[in-house]
């Protein structure tokens, strides 16, 4: 079974201590493609040195994190736009808005949002959305970029069947994780209805560990739990959760 984890944070500082353990973990596991979204400048020379270590398994995203969007955001958006047209990068993100912690940045993070998007189909690139509390916001934005060029995926999906079917019909995949295992999470009660062309695998390690780590440090290798929950809701095989899910990627990330 091989697996893709369509968004990850490995090099955080949350893996400092065991990181070549945990990414052996997750290979053991079947996670082979792991992929990278990026925060803002001060964590690029660690991704590089992730892609450098394990340069077959690491996939980097380049793009400023809706709540790293502060005063010095027009600079931290000129680092993005030179990286892009240096390497080669496979997607815009993390990108979007987040209004859970603080709205003081809205109006700039609504102009970085915008910016990258632009980016990305300057590139001929996906992006990857982030979104908390912002789903009116987000698609907002999309609205006025939709059509030729705009695609990727709605990471760490939470909203209900409605702002999926929404996500979908501008060209989104969902990125599902952790919080479908949660009793809480909601999302398992609709996701049968969607068709699974429309779904990706990710964990968002460090965070959002699924049952029965919930609360504790998220890895790589607990994809297999949220692997299994999808099991569960589509009634299908783990090994054809792990086909599909990954061929969605490839489609995305165009590898």
């Amino acid at each position: 079974m091989v697996l893709t984890d369509s968004h990850t944070h490995l090099y955080s500082e949350a893996f400092d201590e065991d990181r070549d353990e945990v990414i052996k973990k997750a290979l053991d596991n079947g996670v082979e493609r792991f992929f990278i979204p990026a925060i803002d400048s001060s964590y690029t020379d660690a991704m590089f040195a992730l892609e450098k270590a394990y340069p077959k398994n690491m996939f980097l995203m380049m793009g400023l994190h809706p709540t790293h969007v502060k005063g010095n955001y027009l600079e931290e958006l000129r680092h993005v736009e030179n990286l892009l047209s240096k390497r080669r990068f496979y997607a815009v993100g993390e990108i979007g808005i987040d209004l859970y912690w603080d709205r003081t940045f809205l109006k700039e993070q609504q102009e970085a949002f915008r910016y990258q998007i632009r980016l990305a189909k300057k590139h001929r690139l996906p992006i990857v959305i982030h979104c908390r509390d912002a789903f009116d916001e987000i698609f907002e934005v999309l609205e006025g970029e939709k059509g030729k060029g705009l695609y990727g995926i709605f990471h760490c999906f939470t909203g209900t069947l409605e702002q999926a079917k929404k996500a979908i019909s501008y060209n989104m995949k969902l990125g599902i994780g952790g919080v479908a295992t949660f009793k809480n999470g909601k999302i398992d009660a609709f996701l049968k209805e969607l068709d699974m062309k429309h779904i990706v695998l990710e964990t968002d390690a460090p965070y959002l560990a699924p049952v029965p780590y919930r609360g504790k440090r998220n890895e790589s290798a607990y994809l297999v739990h949220v692997v299994a929950k999808l099991s569960d809701i589509y009634g299908k095989h783990a090994e054809e959760i792990a086909e599909i899910t990954t061929e969605n990627t490839k489609t995305v990330f165009g590898i």
